[in-house]
């Protein structure tokens, strides 16, 4: 509905500011349009300029309470010496006009707004001014009159404080909500984290006493194949079966292991391979960087961890060349050896004429770091440095297992 709308609007602080500003002002000017008393000055040059200036502070108020507050203090005083006004009491009774109910308001707003509670210093100053005041016209009343706009004063003062302890109290209990909210985050990621790595070291027990159980059948089988084949076949399915049920809980393990930022990488594309060099290459190219690549030997194919090592020795290599040499020449090499893969990076440093835009740091960065990890989960060795003419060398030695049998074509 339209008023729900109006109502879930917010209303910019300068505009409700200027919207006091003339409100104030123009109730000013109404009291000042009719004097109390036939000696009052009413709407002339002065007593207009003292009505706007009752008003006019509280439109940077917000950004100046105490000077806004002295402001609206004079121009009321200003407008009481001409007696435009009409004087707190009258016929025995109390009465605020609106002249000092702006006083009041200035008074209230600069507590609130102020930094801290302002101090009685600045209440009793604004006290005496006010009252001051009325005794100094000459009123009889003048005492009376003295004492009622020193009640408005303090007044205002102690509901000002009073809203800037609720104001401070509720921020405090919203602050204190919220810790609690990620203190309760916190403990339960933290009991997250444990029963996964309960459970994880349970899977690991499970999983290798399986390995082990396959070890041992897989012996005991090739020990009786020739005099009890009948026997043989039972373990090769008993070996199945356990090979079977460790696989399983390999991936249960996994499973439990990923975070939701794997399972996101995971399901949007696949695991690159060295089949996705060149496109790897290219787009280095690109970006500046002059690439070359040669394969040496037989290749053959690897199992996806030591091939996603591999490509992930290559990208990261380069990388670091782009961004710590500039546009300078790199040298892939893949060497196939019967026992190894050799995945050498070598750059030639910064071109002639340029400095390092980003030197490396002694012992690399966090990127090698994760390299040599990689590439030690592999079962390989990873080989860092500059080269002696200049430029940056990354070799990786990388074992190859029976699966290099079936060669690729």
């Amino acid at each position: 509905m339209p008023f729900d709308a109006l109502a879930r609007r917010r209303i910019p602080p300068a505009a409700v500011d200027l919207l006091l500003a003339l409100l104030l002002a123009a109730a000013a000017l109404t009291e000042l349009a009719a004097p109390p008393e036939p000696t009052g000055r009413g709407m002339d040059a002065v007593g207009i300029a003292g009505a706007l200036m009752v008003g006019a502070p509280f439109a940077v108020h917000r950004r100046r309470p105490a000077a806004a507050l002295g402001t609206v203090g004079a121009a009321a005083a200003l407008l009481q010496a001409r007696h435009s006004i009409s004087t707190p009491l009258v016929g025995g009774g109390a009465t605020i006009g609106t002249v000092l109910l702006a006083v009041g308001v200035a008074v209230f707003l600069t507590t609130v707004r102020s930094g801290r509670c302002p101090t009685y210093r600045l209440l009793a100053a604004t006290a005496l001014a006010a009252s001051g005041t009325e005794v100094l016209i000459g009123r009889a009343d003048g005492i009376g009159s003295a004492l009622v706009v020193d009640v408005l004063v303090v007044a205002a003062w102690a509901l000002g404080c009073l809203v800037r302890a609720r104001r401070a109290m509720a921020a405090e209990t919203l602050e204190h909500a919220a810790a609690l909210k990620r203190e309760q985050v916190a403990l339960a990621r933290t009991a997250v984290v444990e029963e996964r790595a309960r459970i994880a070291r349970e899977l690991h027990d499970i999983v290798a006493h399986h390995v082990s159980l396959m070890v041992v059948q897989a012996i005991a089988a090739d020990r009786v194949q020739t005099s009890n084949p009948g026997k043989t076949r039972e373990m090769h399915a008993a070996i199945e079966a356990t090979g079977r049920a460790t696989v399983a809980e390999l991936r249960r393990l996994l499973e439990l292991l990923r975070t939701d930022e794997d399972e996101a990488v995971t399901r949007r594309s696949p695991q690159p391979a060295l089949a996705d060099l060149p496109p790897l290459l290219d787009s280095l190219r690109e970006a500046g960087l002059r690439v070359e690549s040669s394969s040496t030997g037989t290749a053959c194919r690897l199992p996806a961890g030591t091939e996603l090592t591999a490509y992930r020795v290559v990208q990261e290599a380069l990388t670091n060349t782009l961004k710590h040499a500039g546009h300078t020449r790199a040298a892939v090499a893949l060497d196939w050896q019967p026992d190894r893969l050799t995945v050498t990076v070598r750059d030639g440093g910064p071109p002639a004429g340029t400095t390092t835009p980003h030197p490396m740091p002694p012992g690399g960065g966090h990127g090698l770091v994760g390299m040599r990890e990689r590439v030690a989960a592999a079962g390989g060795t990873l080989h860092t440095g500059p080269l002696p003419q200049g430029g940056f060398l990354v070799r990786a030695d990388l074992p190859l297992t029976p699966l290099c049998d079936n060669e690729t074509d």
